[in-house]
């Protein structure tokens, strides 16, 4: 637990932020990252990895033109002790032609280690990242709806800081809409923190990206560039899957594919929850786009919140999730432990970080009076942080853009359900 001066300084800066408002700075602009003038037609781009099974890592880059899907990799510097081959491919949406899009599978990888690697040739660039370590401490940095304006920039340069192991995004990624080369922007404004440590996404409502007779396929580019590990959790789609690190089970729900008690994702999700050790993983988090509680006036009454919360809250609640993590909202906002609208201890933690910086804005209209299950809210781009200590104990901050400036805006202990004798796991 934190020293009794540390909590004190957290309590007085949630009261300094209550009493004194946030002046918030101007919007900024969407911004297009331009492909650098070092690239080749042969040259990996877009760089980016995530977790698979325990031990392993996907490798994910794109070239503009066909070449071997190849990645060695070792421990030191320029010695690269393994390689594995990938697997390539392409997609069309409407005039669009995609690169080559490459993905290999590296591993058994060692807990708590940087590992050196390249895509492609000797010529091309040589990457490290650092695995997650085997237990805890582990340490999550999580924002949602991205987008690639200047604030976003601020976002990921104060996510950089963090010496996060493991970013989570509860869906909205690039914002193309439907302007694939966004896609490709927005993969390259990325690279320099999704090569180094593993992202884990799930899909928002701009990677849904179909148009009514013209392009009758969803989430093609999405499900193209950003592969996650769903089929290692027995799911059949790459819009929900679950994976585990360092003593955490962490779940990503699709707020926009068939969700009902009869559908494919419900009866994965009932099975997966079964299949949860909170000896091995004491915590248990879910990340959702739409979010289920919320009380800003943006997105009130949406299918996708309401209907999705019908029929899954009552299974988070059986299987005693710890926090559930949304996006949608541009603004962010963070519920006591929740139960059917009313608080209750053995509910899960409900927050919302739908402010990572896109160019919509931020939605600053909220519900007058702030619902009593509200404990804190503000229309303010930032990002959030999950320390999660221990099997019983967890930092959960929220980081403010303030000036360019990553502000501790709000901060509290958690304690994980598991742990709490009064809520029988």
């Amino acid at each position: 637990m934190a020293s009794r001066p540390l909590l004190a300084a957290l309590a007085f800066a949630g009261f300094f932020c209550c009493v004194f408002p946030y002046d918030r700075p101007p919007a900024r602009p969407s911004r297009f990252v331009p492909l650098s003038e070092r690239l080749t037609s042969t040259s990996p781009q877009q760089v980016h990895i995530s977790l698979v099974g325990n031990d392993k890592m996907r490798i994910s880059w794109i070239t503009e033109d066909n070449t071997p899907t190849t990645v060695r990799y070792g421990t030191s510097p320029g010695e690269y002790d393994f390689s594995v081959n990938g697997s390539t491919s392409f997609y069309h949406y409407m005039m669009y032609q995609s690169g080559a899009l490459h993905d290999a599978v590296i591993g058994p990888l060692k807990p708590n280690t940087v590992y050196y690697y390249r895509c492609g040739s000797n010529s091309d660039p040589e990457l490290s990242f650092k695995t997650a370590p085997a237990q805890f401490p582990v340490h999550f940095a999580i924002a949602g709806d991205l987008g690639q304006t200047d604030w976003t920039t601020s976002t990921l340069a104060h996510i950089a800081k963090s010496n996060y192991d493991v970013l989570l995004l509860p869906g909205d990624l690039s914002y193309a809409d439907t302007e694939q080369q966004l896609w490709d922007s927005f993969g390259r404004l990325v690279e320099p923190l999704a090569s180094q440590r593993p992202w884990m996404v799930t899909q928002g409502n701009h990677e849904v990206e179909e148009i009514p007779v013209l392009h009758s396929h969803p989430f093609t580019a999405y499900n193209a560039r950003w592969i996650m590990p769903f089929e290692e959790s027995g799911s059949d789609s790459n819009l929900y899957y679950s994976f585990e690190v360092s003593g955490v089970h962490v779940i990503m729900l699709g707020s926009y594919t068939d969700f009902g008690a009869s559908s494919a994702q419900y009866n994965w999700l009932k099975v997966d929850l079964g299949k949860v050790d909170r000896k091995r993983t004491p915590w248990l988090v879910v990340l959702v786009h739409a979010p289920w509680y919320n009380s800003n006036t943006a997105h009130q009454g949406e299918y996708e919140s309401v209907d999705m919360k019908d029929a899954m809250e009552k299974l988070l609640y059986g299987a005693h999730v710890d926090v559930v993590f949304a996006g949608h909202v541009h603004a962010y906002e963070r519920f006591t432990r929740v139960y059917k609208e009313k608080a209750n201890n053995c509910g899960p933690v409900y927050i919302n970080i739908g402010d990572g910086g896109n160019r919509e804005g931020l939605a600053k209209e909220y519900i007058d009076p702030q619902p009593k299950i509200s404990a804190f809210r503000e229309a303010s781009f930032g990002h959030g942080e999950l320390q999660v200590v221990n099997g019983t104990h967890a930092l959960w901050s929220w980081h403010r853009n303030d000036d360019d400036e990553p502000v501790q805006a709000d901060s509290t202990w958690l304690r994980s359900l598991v742990s709490d004798p009064s809520c029988k796991v």
